[in-house]
């Protein structure tokens, strides 16, 4: 993608990012490996960050040292379903908790292709039980919690909202979909290939979906859970904030996501940055335009908690 396409606030930044070779296995192990060890624990004042597992699923908590608003809120990372941790967004996670008041409990689910479909949706729903059943102790009220995931967390997330729905019980506060991964059949297209999006393209979209589903990508027996673009109905779900970048890979899907969630009765806020790449936000904190994104989605969320007083 030429550079006049990209924000000239996140230009320079974009062009020095490394652009790293996934579908070798070799390369995907050592991304995992230097993630994982390269994420330092942030300590940041008003917030506790402790870690536990549950049914063998490792979660990290972030609750605040002092007053709890009582809401929550399940977190879930990105990294295109083959990389990532929790501990990797400390930041975003204790921006929560010192913002709202809120619990946060963020999911190191199993990534692939060492673990497909669906062990990361299974991870993320028993996270969503044990924070169910546990609420209280968290000084949390279990229908004033939210889901929320960024990038293949973001699909994991909207993947969860329709799992919880469909299960019965208490359903999501709402739903905050960062630049969401939806649609495995984004990653069929070869004519996105030559556009080379920034951060993540097209041959990496096919290389987490391939890892996630194997053969099955794009074809006709995909699940919802696994790809939620695919899900028919969507009424009846909770609320939803959607943000995306127009040079986002994800830009056509997710749009396509939030009209279909809109005509069918769901509220959803749709916030779409001109110019801004995959991940912007999480990669380029302090940048203007950053910071009005996230703005937006902090708005959005405080909207929603206004209407539960």
């Amino acid at each position: 993608m030429k550079p006049n396409k990209i924000h000239p606030e996140l230009r320079d930044a974009v062009a020095k990012f490394p652009s790293l070779p996934l579908h070798n296995r070799a390369v995907l192990f050592l991304v995992k490996v230097v993630t994982s060890l390269s994420a330092k624990t942030l300590k940041v004042p008003g917030v506790s960050i402790s870690t536990k597992r549950v049914n063998g699923v490792k979660i990290r908590i972030y609750s605040p040292t002092g007053k709890s608003s009582a809401v929550g809120l399940l977190w879930i990372h990105g990294g295109g379903l083959i990389i990532g941790s929790a501990k990797m967004n400390d930041r975003e996670c204790s921006d929560y908790v010192n913002k709202f008041g809120m619990t946060v409990v963020s999911v190191d689910y199993r990534l692939a292709p060492r673990h497909r479909y669906p062990a990361a949706i299974d991870d993320c729903f028993t996270a969503w039980n044990w924070f169910q059943e546990n609420a209280a102790s968290l000084q949390v009220k279990k229908e004033r919690i939210f889901i929320a995931g960024q990038s293949a967390g973001g699909g994991l997330a909207a993947a969860l909202v329709h799992r919880v729905h469909d299960q019965g019980g208490t359903p999501a506060l709402a739903q905050l979909l960062y630049y969401p991964m939806l649609d495995d059949r984004t990653a069929t297209r070869r004519d996105l290939d030559a556009i080379k999006h920034p951060i993540w393209n097209n041959s990496l979209n096919l290389v987490g979906w391939s890892a996630y589903l194997g053969d099955a990508v794009g074809g006709p027996a995909v699940p919802d859970y696994a790809a939620p673009a695919r899900r028919n109905n969507l009424s009846g779900l909770p609320p939803a904030w959607l943000g995306i970048g127009s040079i986002d890979l994800f830009h056509q899907e997710d749009i396509e996501y939030a009209e279909r969630l809109s005509a069918a009765g769901v509220q959803c806020q749709l916030d779409v940055i001109d110019m801004a790449p995959h991940g912007f936000d999480s990669l380029f904190p302090n940048t203007d335009v950053s910071r009005d994104f996230i703005a937006k989605h902090d708005n959005f969320v405080a909207a929603i908690l206004a209407k539960q007083v």
